[in-house]
């Protein structure tokens, strides 16, 4: 089936702004789809569920950078803007969407996050309102190369200091015999929220806290979380390479499956495009939990996305009639066996076609299932501020501009000043 033509954000964003508009001929617009195989996935769903229902829709492309395709949402929305009928939203936007969300228990009625994991239909409802259906959940996994440890007779490494040495001891061993591109580990180090998600496993493996804890205290500038910090920091330009304080997700996977890294930190979904026909390290990789710190245990950020209506959409119900589609069991079944995204259904854990599709459904589930949040529920509109200070932080840090201690100190005099904001 070919594949209709993207609309994109930027100029829907422009229209709503401008107030012209934008005549649609379609149905539904949607926004879905940016990472890897995420948007053929999505264009497939959205297929199936017009030859079903006779009606048709325009998908939306946003930017892979998802603060930047936040931006555009609030862009739109705050214009009262139509332009888009259904979002693909992040796991830690709800809080900040939700006054532009349609309550989707009214639409689908109260059973209608019935199976999904408890954890993040609470996550997805706010003042008692379901302002949007989970999709896929995620958390942050360890990718490695088999055939190299074992060539090289090592296990999967344990601890953060264990990774640093495999990688620096691999990658001289491979340089030396003719790749000279090798790295040791690739993770996503640009100054967005995929770097808040990478330092939060570093920081919380480390027994540093969580930036804001559950109670909204403060929990940053502490010694365990520069330790941390610290370590990341020795890695680039030495297992790292210095390009990777630009990468998102498909910098880190494209790198690693073109077979010059040894390990990398991503998401489930860069498994199937690692095993796929195309990719150069396929059945040669596994998956395992993330390393920890010197007395800590592991831990996995937790992501994923969710779809929600638009209250300023002209066709609510219809809308969300394809949020509950796409959200639905067969549809969640299909993307984790072709794109190994996870389900947030928890009877597909148990699924056979889906554990043999992707093993480390199983074998990872309490991964999944006991993944660290952001501090977005506590902190509520102030989290992008806290998140954006975070980063930011951490990228001066990984960028050698100041060390860890003095860095986090001065981020708690920021969040300091937004502490009144949530408490």
């Amino acid at each position: 089936m070919p594949k209709k033509p993207l609309i994109t954000a930027i100029a829907l964003g422009t229209a709503a702004l401008s107030g012209t508009g934008q005549a649609q001929a379609a149905d539904l617009t949607i926004s879905c789809g940016a990472v890897g195989a995420e948007l053929t996935l999505c264009e497939e769903g959205v297929a199936q569920w017009e030859e079903q229902t006779g009606h048709e829709v325009d998908i939306v492309s946003t930017p892979n950078s998802s603060t930047e395709r936040l931006s555009l949402y609030q862009q739109i929305l705050s214009a009262n803007s139509s332009d888009i009928d259904v979002l693909q939203i992040d796991v830690v936007w709800p809080g900040l969407l939700a006054n532009h969300l349609l309550d989707l228990n009214e639409t689908l009625g109260e059973d209608a996050a019935e199976g999904h994991f408890s954890a993040i239909v609470e996550n997805n409802t706010v003042d008692g309102r379901l302002v949007a259906m989970p999709w896929f959940t995620d958390a942050g996994v360890l990718y490695y190369r088999k055939d190299l440890l074992e060539e090289y007779g090592h296990e999967p490494p344990e601890t953060w200091q264990e990774l640093t040495e495999i990688a620096r001891e691999i990658q001289a061993a491979e340089r030396e015999a003719g790749n000279d591109r090798m790295w040791g580990y690739v993770f996503q180090g640009r100054a967005y929220e995929g770097l808040t998600c990478n330092a939060l496993e570093w920081v919380a493996s480390y027994g540093g806290g969580t930036i804001v804890d559950g109670e909204g205290n403060l929990t940053i500038n502490n010694e365990q979380a520069a330790a941390a910090l610290d370590l990341a920091a020795t890695w680039i330009g030495d297992i790292t390479p210095e390009g990777a304080l630009n990468y998102t997700e498909e910098e880190a996977r494209g790198l690693f499956q073109s077979g010059n890294a040894v390990f990398m930190r991503n998401w489930p979904y860069a498994w199937s495009l690692a095993q796929s026909e195309e990719s150069e390290v396929r059945d040669q990789v596994g998956v395992v939990k993330l390393p920890h710190g010197p007395d800590g245990e592991s831990a996995a950020t937790l992501g994923g996305w969710n779809l929600a209506v638009s209250k300023y959409s002209e066709n609510r119900e219809l809308a969300a009639d394809l949020v509950a589609f796409l959200t639905g069991e067969a549809e969640q079944k299909r993307r984790a066996i072709e794109g190994s995204y996870n389900p947030t259904l928890e009877s597909l854990y148990e699924d056979e076609e889906v554990l043999a599709a992707v093993p480390f459904f199983g074998t990872l589930y309490d991964t999944f299932a006991n993944a660290v949040a952001r501090p977005s529920a506590v902190t509520g509109e102030s989290y992008g501020r806290v998140s954006n200070a975070f980063f930011d932080t951490t990228h001066g840090v990984l960028s050698g501009d100041t060390p860890a201690a003095d860095a986090l100190a001065q981020l708690e005099g920021q969040l300091r000043r937004l502490e009144r904001r949530w408490k």
